[in-house]
């Protein structure tokens, strides 16, 4: 009988694919003998838009770049390769355009490989039953979950756990595209799948899952890590790079309140105990970590179109402005709502009208002490179409190139850094779900279907 291997190794490029990885860093990594290779395609933190619209924040050309590296490394090594969240937003689009460019891929380098494709869109009548049956729960601050939301939604997609990905490998796939994942999970998967323990897999996971940046040079590559039964040892690809004890320690808390506790698709990561030491300069081991099962449930994430806006934006530069740039702004405010409700016949509620300042509170709710020498202000419309979007931008154009701060003043003068001054932004999208729903089985959202890709490929 063969002897069950002591470790499984996991290269992790990058923290996203299309972020790129230094040849050399990968070069290394490929070097270690990894078990398989695994990385993040996508997420939530550009906003509702690309979910929305089901399209790739990513670039296509430097998406095919990273993606060439890895399917060729894959070839070499002869392991599987993984990559989540396909499209950055992991809708059946964005699995399906991530296959293409692996398909393009196999064709011009003579590759041949057992491609997955797992999808994890759900549509909105999948997801009745569940809100009937109350099987659905709301994320703080979201209310309760109704169908109403649902059908609103452009696409909905379900944050899959490791097991549809491991479970493609086990019937023979050698390149997983999945569409939503956990960030950890896709790179929890051959390690879970091969028996090694959770809370050393999930941990490592979530350590590694944007790639350098749990490393003192972020921006030099990926990391590797390997799993034992006992704990985890992870290093950077870029052997002048270095891990250490807080930068590994301090991931923990990367996109999570808790810096203990992560949730993940039927369990709960617990590092409450977990201890962290340096082997050398640029390696750490972490043990102690823990998993607790808990009831699964698939985080559901929604999108859907909430009618256009465009922006207009224009720079101030009038010391005794910018010295009274909040009573100046609330005057501005109401001068144009007056008049739209004049012009227009529109209420309040009929479009949105959004200032925001940059240079003077536009991301910080907190006023500088000293007035800035300049603000640029973002001036933003919204409107059930376009056109009235834009109208409604251009009869505010005069009061952002001259509106004095007294009734009395001269005409002040401001800067358009464009003409015109008027950009449409398009259709406007917003997250409808945040929502978790209970399942009785881990790919109860899932769909996986199976191709050969390349040279002489067959099904």
């Amino acid at each position: 009988m063969k002897e069950a291997p002591a470790s499984c190794r996991v290269l992790v490029p990058s923290g996203v694919l299309g972020s790129g990885c230094p040849d050399e860093a990968l070069a290394r990594g490929v070097s270690l003998a990894p078990d398989c290779i695994a990385v993040d395609g996508g997420s939530t933190d550009s906003g509702p838009y690309y979910l929305g619209t089901g399209t790739s924040k990513m670039t296509r050309q430097a998406t095919k770049h990273d993606l060439r590296q890895l399917m060729l490394a894959r070839d070499r090594l002869g392991v599987p390769l993984l990559v989540g969240s396909c499209g950055t937003s992991g809708t059946d689009a964005g699995v399906d355009w991530m296959a293409d460019i692996a398909r393009e891929i196999a064709r011009e380098e003579g590759l041949r490989a057992r491609l997955a494709l797992v999808y994890s869109e759900i549509g909105p009548g999948a997801l009745l039953p569940y809100i009937q049956t109350g099987r659905t729960a709301p994320l703080d601050p979201a209310l309760p979950l109704t169908a109403e939301q649902v059908e609103e939604c452009e696409h909905i997609v379900g944050l899959l756990g490791y097991e549809p990905l491991a479970e493609a490998i086990a019937d023979g796939a050698e390149i997983v595209l999945s569409g939503r994942t956990t960030d950890t999970a896709v790179l929890s998967a051959v390690p879970l799948m091969r028996g090694f323990p959770a809370g050393a897999s999930w941990h490592a996971a979530k350590t590694a899952e944007c790639g350098g940046l749990c490393t003192v040079e972020t921006r030099r590559g990926g990391v590797f890590f390997t799993i034992d039964a006992d704990g985890f040892e992870i290093e950077p690809l870029d052997g002048a790079n270095r891990c250490t004890p807080y930068t590994v320690s301090a991931h923990l808390l990367y996109e999570n309140a808790d810096p203990f506790r992560l949730k993940e698709p039927g369990i709960i990561l617990d590092a409450a105990d977990a201890r962290y030491e340096a082997l050398d300069a640029r390696r750490v081991r972490v043990t102690g970590s823990r998993a607790e099962v808990v009831p699964y449930t698939i985080k559901l994430e929604g999108a859907g179109g909430h009618g256009y806006r465009t922006m207009v934006f224009s720079a101030i530069a009038d010391p005794k402005l910018l010295a009274r740039f909040d009573e100046w702004l609330c005057n501005l405010d109401a001068w144009l709502r007056a008049g739209i409700a004049r012009v227009f016949g529109l209420g309040e509620a009929d479009y949105g009208l959004d200032f925001r300042a940059y240079g003077m509170n536009a991301l910080n709710p907190v006023p500088p002490a000293v007035p800035p020498h300049e603000v640029g202000l973002m001036t933003l419309v919204w409107a059930p179409t376009q056109e009235l979007a834009t109208e409604i931008a251009k009869y505010c154009n005069p009061m952002l190139l001259h509106f004095p701060l007294n009734p009395d003043d001269p005409l002040p003068s401001f800067a358009f850094p464009f003409s015109p001054a008027e950009v449409e932004l398009g259709r406007q999208y917003e997250f409808k779900l945040n929502h978790v729903v209970t399942v009785d089985r881990p790919d109860a959202f899932a769909r996986t279907v199976f191709e050969t890709i390349g040279e002489g490929a067959r099904d």
